[in-house]
Order: C-alpha cells, then structure tokens, then sequence
C-alpha cells in the first residue's frame, strides 16, 4: 500500500461528515463507483443516495470508489497496486459487487479504466466465480445500455428506491440457496422489474447493419424491460447524505423537492425518463430544511422544474423564516413572477440561470419550449425591478430544423436582452454580466429527438464562432461553451448499439485517443451519429419499455417537423415573432 495514496484517502474521509463504515462480515459487499474524480462524484445526489440506500439495508455493506486523479492513477501503476475503496481501503477485485452510479455518457471509458485499475477483468464474459458482478444504473444507462453491454453484468434501469432492496434481497437469497452467478443473474432478470442482463438478450442484425431484433435467450424472461419508478416521493426524502468541502457544492445542502416534468420539451430526456412528474410536499422537506441549515448549509433544491412546484414560494419562505439561505437552479422562465423574483432578493441569490434554449419563437415550438419573447422580457423586468444584475441563460444550437436565421435570432435577442435592460433601469444599475452558456444539441434516446441525426460538427462550429464575433462588443456579455468534438463522441455513446463496445474497448487501449480508436475499429460511427433513422427503425434502447410510449415520441417527432414544414409553406420570415419592447 502506498504511504500517499493512503494519506490522501485519510485526508479526505477526515473532511467528510455522514460515511458510513460497516464492520465486514457475512453480509454482501458492493463498491458503490462513480467514474469522476471524487468532487465530481461528492457533488451528485443520486450517488449520495444509492450509497444510502444501499447501507440503509442491513446485509449490505456499501464502500465507495472514485477515477483517481493523473497523479495518483500514476502511483496506482507505478507500485502495481490495486484501486482500493474509500472507508476500509478494500481492492475492488474483493468485493461482491462493484456498482457503477452513471449519469453522463462521456465518462463511459472511465468504467473500463476503474475496473482495470481494480484488477477486474473488463468484459464481463471475461469474469469467473471469483470476481466481482458489475452492476450499473443512473439516467445515462437508463436511456441507453447498449454500449456498455459488453461490460456489465446487470444494469438497473429507472429509479433506485424501488428497485435497489429488491434486486438486493433476490441476489442474497440466490446465493444462499447455493445457486452460481449466472443462476443468479438469471433468476434476478426473470423476476425483478428493472433489471437488465444483457447476456440474456442477444442482439441480431439486418444486412444494412440496423438491429433486427432482440429476443430473451430463454422462455420465462421478459421481452422488455420495464422501468422501476418511484409512485410517491412523499414516503421518504433524499438528501445529501455526505457533506464535505472538497466538492463542487461544499456549501450546500441539497434536497430534492420533484421529479419529471409536465412541459414535454422535445429535446430534454430527463424530462421524459422521470415521467410522470411528482412532488414533494413542504411538510415532508421541512426536516430536510431543517438539517441543512442546523449543519450551517445554504439549501439547495433540485428538482428537473423546480420552478413548478406548487408550493416553490412556500419552500422558499420556510428556509428564509429559519434564517437559512436559499440556492436556486435553472427556473423556467415564465414562472418568474412577482413574488418569486422578491425571493430570490431576499435569498441574495447572485445569478439566476434561465433557459430560453432558443433565440427565434419559431425554433421554440419546434422543440416544444412554449416561451414566447414577451415571457422573456417580462422576466428580465421583474428580476431587474429586483436589482438581480447577473443572469444566466442557457441555449442550444445544432436543434432539429435549426437556420442561419435562427442563429440571428438568437443575436438579437440577447442584444435586445442587453439594450432593453438598460433602457428599463435607465438611472440605476443595469445589468453586471449576462453569461451565455451555449451547447450543441445532442439527440437521445426514449425522446421525440431520437431519430434525429446530430448537426454536422463542422456547422456548429461555423455557427458558434459567429455568434461570439457578433456578441464581441456587447456590454456584459460572456460566452460560455462546450467543444463540438466531443459532441460527437457524445452523440455515438448516447445513440450506439452494442458494437459501439469495441469502440469503448480500443480507446480504453489506447489511453483516450479516440480519433486513433475510430480508425482502427472496422464500425462506422457515423452511422450512430450522421444518419436520420427510419420512424419504424428498430432502435438500441427499445429493448426497454420507456415512461413515453414510441407512439406518442412518433406524433411528437412528427408535429415537430410538421410545425417547421408549416413554417416554410407560410413564408414566415425570420420566425423572430413581433419584438416586445417592454414598459
């Protein structure tokens, strides 16, 4: 064991507050893993909340595992040691369980990287009665498993409170009755909802290389898989279980206060995987308030629309009355109302993000945002009648339909944002910084967007750098983005199938080199990535059963496509709509 590796595991655990650390004995043992480093991970509630979850049932002891940083994955290699868990400092490869916590497709190769450095073997076919089964779950397999088949033992798909104890209890009564892991494995996937095992659905082909089918390999298995969810989010909380200052949110406690969302933007799929949208009432938060702010935390409520929840001005009130202070995450910009902008005074919350997504009212029906520029401006109003000077607003670019006017809609608009701002508060501050933070488009799966091809990486970069020459000189304005290359990269694992496992596998072999790994793989990434699908296509994920049936994703599809075709017949011009020019 390395003396710095070990310090360094100390110093952090010394800093933490609410670890958990059983005593090992006869019950399972998991290694929950998040494949970030380490304030990445700290800073994700759903990791939080399975750790709890997990330690919360009495035969299971739950550990954690981070992607070490470059320095100390060199000291793991150098010294042949192998990745160790956080509280009891146990190689991985000595675990039951390795359960990976995944939200976001990019870090796909890390999984590959952790449990190389784990000294487990990575493809699952790969692994004997004495490695650990590795399980994954979290939105990004959720959505898709397919690239990560190879790799996984057991995915579980939807929402962890419902579906942890059960998978967990059947394992252990598997395994007591003296079943092996792939009876075990077996008898889970026939009868826990939720579970997925992709050993037991093979994956068959066409000559145009489109999938076929996917059939369970034995009678009794479920033809699709459904997805587990929580009914009532009123029978319990979830909280940050952990706090610590080494992480992104250090002063912070988060709670959350809904899930899902009624709006149905077409592009969004937490929106459609959290389906249907449920609440948490005051009285079941007000102990998490509580607890946040007795530990000297500012309260952070999460939530996919925060901003509609009923009772979001009441929330606020509660924390406020307790001499707590209030962090807010991106609302919906119609819900800015009077009293809400009063609030986030009162909170003295610095910056309030807002999401216009698009700059033209004709871009946003098309993805169905339903936010008309007057809604706009009328929120840029009263959070200035507020003097809340520094705004946030998020866009997307590459959307479905999307023109070169759209882009000179979005100009406008947040020139007109600027002027506008300005002339409303003309004798007092105006506004001290409008960031914009601007992402490519990227299709996903079980969304009406799903077989919509990702915009040429080419176009976007041709777009993005006009948007920062025309915004240059514009007073307050900075201009965040993301890189379009690793859009591509995004889009392939967000929209692969299988065989995108090869791909995972080479740059995994390759130290990262994803442009080495795309060349040496006989797999065509475009057509993942590039290709419009056929509307009758049969698609990676339909192997789920999704919150969105695939009827009602077609009509949407549909209408939103028919919306930009009703456009172009009525010659609507730029689609900017008639400017509102405020009070």
């Amino acid at each position: 064991m390395s003396w710095a590796l070990t310090k360094k595991n100390q110093e952090l655990l010394d800093h933490e507050r609410g670890f958990r650390k059983k005593i090992w004995g006869e019950g399972l043992t998991i290694c929950l893993a998040y494949p970030h480093f380490y304030g990445t991970g700290m800073s994700n509630l759903g990791f939080q909340t399975v750790y709890a979850l997990l330690n919360d049932l009495p035969f299971c002891l739950c550990e954690r595992v981070f992607l070490p940083q470059p320095g100390d994955e060199a000291r793991f290699r150098a010294k042949a040691i192998p990745l160790f868990s956080m509280e009891s400092r146990k190689p991985l490869n000595e675990f039951d369980f390795i359960a990976f916590s995944i939200p976001f497709e990019n870090d796909y190769p890390n999984v590959l990287k952790i449990l190389e450095l784990g000294r487990i073997p990575l493809q699952a076919a790969h692994r004997t009665r004495t490695d650990p089964l590795c399980l994954a779950g979290g939105i990004s397999v959720t959505l898709n498993p397919e690239p990560l088949a190879d790799f996984v033992d057991a995915f579980l798909i939807g929402e962890g409170e419902d579906l942890i104890p059960g998978f967990f209890e059947k394992m252990k009564t598997s395994l007591e009755s003296g079943l092996d892991r792939e009876a075990c494995l077996e008898e889970a996937q026939r009868t826990v909802e939720g579970v997925y095992c992709p050993r037991f659905y093979p994956v068959s082909y066409t000559e145009d290389q489109t999938i076929r089918d996917m059939h369970p390999l034995k009678d009794g298995l479920p033809a699709k898989i459904k997805r587990k969810w929580v009914k009532n989010l009123d029978s319990f909380t979830t909280d940050q279980v952990i706090t610590t200052t080494g992480t992104e949110f250090g002063d912070l406690f988060i709670t959350e206060i809904s899930r899902g969302c009624r709006r149905g933007c077409r592009f969004c799929a937490a929106g459609f995987v959290y389906r249907p949208v449920r609440y948490r009432h005051l009285s079941t938060l007000l102990p998490s308030i509580e607890e946040g702010i007795g530990q000297g935390k500012k309260i952070g409520l999460l939530g996919t629309a925060i901003s509609d929840h009923p009772e979001l001005p009441e929330i606020c009130r509660a924390v406020l009355d307790r001499h707590g202070s209030l962090s807010l995450s991106s609302l919906r910009i119609d819900r800015i109302t009077p009293e809400i902008a009063a609030l986030i005074r009162e909170a003295e919350i610095d910056t309030i993000a807002l999401a216009p997504e698009a700059g033209s009212e004709r871009l946003r029906e098309v993805i169905h945002k339903g936010i008309s520029d007057r809604q706009i401006f009328e929120a840029l109003e009263r959070l200035l009648d507020e003097d809340i000077l520094n705004l946030r607003l998020y866009f997307l670019i590459g959307l479905p339909t999307e023109r070169e006017e759209d882009i000179d809609a979005l100009i406008r608009l947040v020139k007109r944002i600027g002027h506008h701002a300005r002339a409303y508060t003309e004798g007092r501050k105006s506004l001290r910084r409008l960031t914009l933070s601007i992402n490519q488009f990227i299709p996903k799966p079980q969304t009406p967007f799903q077989w919509h091809p990702l915009e040429d990486i080419q176009v976007v970069n041709k777009r993005l750098r006009k948007i920062i020459q025309a915004l240059r000189g514009e007073p307050a304005v900075r201009i965040l983005h993301d890189l379009p290359k690793w859009n591509y990269v995004q889009a392939l694992l967000s929209l692969g199938d299988r065989r995108v496992g090869g791909i995972l596998s080479a740059v995994h072999r390759l130290n990262g080199n994803w442009s080495q790994a795309l060349k040496q793989v006989p797999l065509n990434a475009d057509f993942f990535v590039y290709r419009a699908k056929p509307l009758d296509e049969f698609l990676p994920w339909d192997i789920l059963e999704g919150a969105a049936s695939r009827t009602h994703l077609r009509a949407e599809y549909e209408n939103a496509l028919a919306h930009r075709d009703r456009q172009e017949k009525n010659h609507a011009g730029t689609g900017q709509g008639e400017p509102y020019h405020g009070k």
